[in-house]
């Protein structure tokens, strides 16, 4: 019985040494996930960024060919007048 009772009293020792362990553990997983969640935020945000940058930059494209236009027609009207 009294080497029952040591075995038990080594093995809870064993599973409470273990246990700031078992908490760094989960604390670097909830970093690790944290971090993850910032970096896929920033390359969202990124993306968007870009995505609108493109977008101004069609629009003004497509302003310029209007006011091209626009200065082709004036020309020729000028021209005939």
């Amino acid at each position: 019985m009294k080497k029952v009772a040591v075995t038990v009293a080594v093995l809870a020792l064993g599973l409470a040494a273990c246990q700031p362990k078992a908490d760094e553990n989960a604390a670097n997983e909830t970093a690790v996930e944290n971090n993850a969640d910032a970096d896929v935020n920033a390359a969202t945000a990124n993306a968007d960024e870009a995505l609108n940058a493109a977008g101004n930059a069609v629009e003004n494209a497509g302003n310029a060919v209007d006011n091209a236009s626009a200065a082709v027609d004036n020309a020729a009207s000028n021209a005939t007048h």
